[in-house]
């Protein structure tokens, strides 16, 4: 990739949040109604909103759906993941895949000092990167066809 980009540029800052007293079923209304397929869990401290867990639609259809377990008593923090992995805004975009590969996951909290959420970075925020770097060299490419056809004829 051209430039090097970090992951404050491109991380998304308005991020759909849950806590972990709300009910899975509320969870997952919240992510139908946003259209996300995540949501980051919080507590809101005197520093800001604080990530301590994340809530996918996978995690809500393989712990709660799959087991027959009922969504509207158990928690978010029953089902949460709360082993975290977050980035900071001057990670780079190259860091962030990496861990993304590492952990097996597809979305990455973006922290700065004691956790404070400030955006999120998805696969598909990279995958959209991926593609614009991919059209520049097919532009490359056809800008030295057209350059050839007119030198040569």
């Amino acid at each position: 990739m051209g430039e090097r980009l970090n992951v404050g540029g491109i991380c998304n800052r308005e991020v759909v949040c849950a806590y972990k007293h709300m009910s899975v079923a509320e969870a997952a209304r919240l992510m139908r109604e946003q259209h996300v397929g995540s949501l980051v869990v919080i507590e809101e401290t005197d520093n800001g909103r604080v990530v301590i867990g994340m809530l996918t639609d996978r995690d809500i259809a393989i712990a709660v759906v799959a087991l027959d377990f009922n969504a509207q008593t158990l928690r978010v923090a029953d089902v949460m993941s709360s082993s975290l992995v977050t980035v900071r805004a001057e990670d780079s975009v190259h860091d962030v895949l990496s861990l993304m590969r590492r952990h097996g996951v597809r979305r990455i909290p973006v922290t700065m000092e004691q956790d404070v959420l400030i955006g999120i970075v998805t696969l598909d925020d990279l995958l959209e990167i991926a593609a614009e770097e991919l059209r520049g060299f097919v532009q490359a490419i056809e800008s030295e066809r057209k350059r050839e056809a007119h030198v040569r004829g």
